[in-house]
């Protein structure tokens, strides 16, 4: 429907009747809306008698960066009026390893701590610093929602970074050494035309460009062009055309546009019937067009930007997340490696052992007080202590390698990559205060400071505004449009004039008085003296006829919001059954611990004792290698009890999301990559003064193989013959 004023003789009566009709008709129009696409959407009410979920703390300091560049604000024209238009460069990442870890080299060996392990992975983690670059890209993100526009916003990774090799980590769906067991749950889908199940995330009423373009256009065009018929004014028309026009857009988030149109030309001819030759003539046309139903608003217009806002502050949750994913990663890898190299030292002290036993038999078999038969099972004992050994070795030389590519970013240095890992803390069993704590102030701990739940409540947000913005999709189209315009012209008096009008029977005099020439100010001036306007205003409709696609893009959108109501119902239901599970662990892992030192303890009195009796000559060698075997396996259990404790204490940390403020890790500095302060982490003792493992290489190790292989093995000397019985 169509309401325009263009003759500048009408009455005003007319034109503001026609302008009530328009207003009318607006308003019978947002009256009749649909209902229910005015329904205001609720959170469901907390069943009674149960307590309501603490709301997540939010991780500080909000918008973190790396570096001072802050990518969500625009290059602005001052100092330099061409930076909008010009790319810049973002800085190259360092390949290079921090100088703390060359500080820890020592003759050769890298002396590594827990808490240097954590600081050097903050710095180095290949992991934190790709999580890391997500807070720039969330920033692009907001600079590019404030523009407005069809494509708003493009969306950030929502995922942790899991390259680093080794380690485990607990996540809501796995449990540690408690009671019960991990579940996950599969989701089979149908998918759409593209082979992908999409959500409505973005659907709904286009924002406008909030970024005003400017459109130019400069034309020089020369023109000769054949008339058909003698009214063509010439047998040949020549024409030159300079055409100089412009026009200005800009959108605004109320859900108006404006656009300002100013044409200009300059045309010369020889045509009979152009009263002038050059002539000026310039147009200008300034509109205004308010969507009053669909695109209606600032909450719709402007719900990208919060959405752009939510997903910084999901970017910055999930930095934090990486951070505990990472740091308990790394405590599992220093915690495999300490096991790996204390296994190396049970397996060094079980072949010294079956080493000297077989020696102290040696002896026994050449003075004749021991059957060859002791002797061959005992060098077959050793032998199989050595086999034990290496591949317990080989183990210790693949974990320190795993530590080194947690803590690293090169491993081309031959310094770094030859320098074996010692490890110098312990698990300490003093309790920790979680582990007197009740089960409901660790939920409420959990449920306050995990990331998680404080990205699925964003997510939830996104998801409310999404439902907004298709909500008001549901209703018809209805712009107003007003606009005012007009035209000046002018030029040189066609010489050509009084020839045209004498054919057409006129009088040649009124080239001079119905015609003068005037210059480009006259008729500049022309288009803002009501000389010749064009204004009016013009309502715009369009409903759709049953309106099923947007019916069904609301009535997904609302399922989708539910949906995510579940989900975080449910988070908080596998974090409850996490801490519980991870509290259950270490109180097992403890009794485990300490019985895993009582057996220790009696295994070695054991052996001990049947050494005793073997000097003495009342036991075999083969109950001394069996008490061997069994101090072996009581050594191999005390320390996977011992590292299942360690990894376990870390887990729920991690599940409590308490580790950096228990270390005492600043978030601002881990984004930053320059963290220099060691972290301070409790529950740790130094490791006993026990002698360091020499651990040969490879290479080292086959060529003793080899060695051995081509050395024909010594049979035991024959026992002497005893002098028959009278």
């Amino acid at each position: 429907m169509l309401v325009s004023c263009h003759d500048p003789a009408q009455k005003s009566s007319t034109f503001f009747a026609r302008l009530k009709s328009a207003a009318a008709i607006s308003c019978l129009l947002a009256g009749t809306a649909p209902s229910f696409a005015q329904v205001q959407q609720t959170l469901p009410a907390p069943a009674p008698g149960l307590p309501v979920a603490p709301a997540p703390n939010p991780t500080q300091p909000l918008f973190m960066r790396d570096t001072s560049q802050d990518y969500s604000k625009a290059r602005g024209y001052w100092p330099n009026p061409l930076a909008p238009y010009s790319s810049m460069t973002v800085p190259a990442p360092s390949f290079g390893n921090s100088l703390q870890l060359d500080d820890l080299v020592k003759n050769g060996k890298i002396y590594l701590s827990l808490g240097d392990a954590v600081l050097l992975a903050l710095q180095d983690n290949y992991d934190i610093a790709i999580q890391r670059l997500n807070l720039d890209i969330a920033d692009t993100d907001l600079l590019r929602a404030r523009a407005g526009g069809a494509e708003s916003i493009l969306g950030i990774p929502t995922s942790l970074v899991t390259g680093t090799q080794g380690g485990t980590t607990a996540t809501v769906n796995s449990v540690g050494g408690g009671p019960g067991g991990s579940s996950s749950g599969a989701s089979v889908a149908g998918t759409g035309p593209g082979g992908l199940s999409l959500s409505t995330s973005g659907l709904g009423p286009i924002p406008a460009t909030m970024d005003p373009a400017v459109q130019g256009t400069l034309e020089w065009n020369h023109l000769i062009q054949p008339q058909q018929t003698p009214f063509g004014g010439a047998p040949f028309i020549t024409q030159n055309t300079d055409t100089y026009n412009f026009t200005y857009n800009q959108g605004f988030i109320t859900g108006t546009n404006l656009q300002l149109a100013f044409q200009n030309n300059r045309v010369t001819t020889n045509n009979l019937f152009s009263f002038f030759s050059p002539s000026l003539q310039s147009t200008f046309n300034f509109s205004l067009t308010q969507h009053l139903l669909q695109g209606f608003g600032t909450g719709v217009n402007g719900r990208f930007i919060v959405q752009a806002k939510n997903d910084r502050r999901i970017a910055d949750s999930l930095f934090r997340q990486q951070l505990l994913y990472t740091i308990n990663q790394v405590e599992n890898i220093y915690w495999g490696l300490v096991s790996a190299y204390e296994d190396v030292q049970s397996k060094q002290r079980a072949l010294d052992q079956s080493t000297a036993l077989e020696k102290d038999d040696e002896k026994q078999l050449q003075i004749g007080s021991m059957a060859p038969l002791d002797v061959v099972n005992a060098r077959s004992q050793m032998s199989s202590d050595q086999q034990s050994l290496i591949a317990s070795q080989n183990t210790l030389e693949y974990q320190q390698l795993i530590m080194k590519q947690a803590i690293s970013r090169n491993l081309d240095d031959p310094r770094l990559a030859n320098a074996p890992i010692i490890p110098t803390d312990r698990v300490s069993l003093a309790e920790t205060p979680e582990e007197h704590m009740s089960v409901d102030d660790l939920v409420r701990e959990a449920d306050a400071n995990r990331p998680d739940v404080e990205q699925a409540m964003l997510n939830l947000k996104i998801d409310k505004l999404t439902l907004k913005g298709v909500k008001n999709g549901l209703l018809p189209v209805l712009d107003l449009q007003a606009f005012y315009g007009a035209t000046g012209l002018g030029g040189a008096v066609s010489p050509n004039c009084a020839t045209a009008i004498a054919e057409f029977g006129g009088n040649p005099s009124e080239c001079t008085t119905e015609f003068h020439t005037t210059g480009y100010g006259t008729v500049f001036g022309n288009l803002f003296n009501s000389t010749a306007p064009n204004k009016g205003v013009e309502v715009t409709m369009n409903i759709p006829i049953r309106n099923r696609t947007a019916q069904a893009t609301e009535e997904r959108s609302q399922i989708e919001y539910r949906k995510a109501q579940m989900v975080l119902q449910q988070l908080y239901i596998q974090i409850r059954m996490n801490v519980i599970s991870q509290q259950y662990a270490i109180t097992n892992d403890r009794a485990a611990v300490n019985s895993a030192v009582s057996n220790h303890d009696f295994n070695q009195q054991s052996l001990d004792a049947e050494l005793k009796k073997l000097h003495l000559g009342a036991s075999t060698t083969a109950n001394v290698l069996q008490q061997q075997r069994n101090l072996a396996a009581a050594d191999a259990q005390l320390i996977a009890a011992r590292a299942r404790y360690a990894t376990d204490r870390a887990a729920l940390e991690e599940t409590l999301a308490s580790t950096l403020d228990r270390y005492g890790i600043s978030i601002v500095d881990a984004a930053t990559g320059q963290v220099h302060t060691k972290p301070v982490i409790p529950g740790l003792e130094p490791a006993a003064a026990l002698p360091e493992v020499q651990q040969p290489t490879q290479q080292q190790e086959l060529q003793q193989q080899e060695q051995q292989q081509q050395t024909p093995p010594q049979p035991p000397p024959a026992q002497p013959q005893s002098a028959p019985q009278p």
